[in-house]
């Protein structure tokens, strides 16, 4: 499972000229499952993004964690995460995971996300054509893999 995080100032997605989601200052999550992820995989990345000291203190050093800043989620599906570069120049798409076993799993990580840091989230709507619009907040962008845990 990868997970590209944006401290934003603000985001939203759209779907079809609607808002379906909408945040302040917090995190952009884009996730990407592959075929192998399992609920492990969920609960690291969950208590990772939750812990991540990457917003600022009083003294502008990133000493703080979303809960302890107060932001909220907005966590949009991206299969193309998981994309393979590796031969040519069209990216192949097979190691991300099809959508009866990502959306289940996209789902509860929203869900773990809300219950173990009782803090908004937000949403795009699973497989679909999503607009995002950002206001990376540093700028910081962290990429976490749930094999890779570096």
């Amino acid at each position: 499972m990868r997970a590209v995080l944006q401290r934003v100032t603000t985001a939203s997605v759209t779907v079809d000229s609607n808002v379906t989601g909408s945040i302040g200052h917090g995190l952009l999550i884009l996730l990407g499952i592959s075929p192998a992820d399992e609920d492990s995989d969920l609960q690291w990345l969950v208590k990772k993004i939750i812990g991540m000291r990457i917003f600022s203190d009083k003294d502008g050093k990133m000493n703080h964690s979303i809960v302890d800043a107060g932001g909220s989620f907005l966590v949009v599906s991206q299969f193309t995460l998981q994309a393979s570069t590796k031969k040519g120049n069209r990216p192949s798409y097979i190691g991300a995971a099809r959508p009866e076993k990502a959306e289940p799993m996209y789902t509860r990580f929203c869900q773990l996300l809300a219950q173990q840091s009782s803090l908004a989230v937000e949403t795009g709507i699973f497989g679909a054509d999503m607009k995002v619009q950002l206001l990376n907040d540093g700028p910081v962008t962290i990429l976490l893999d749930s094999k890779v845990k570096e």
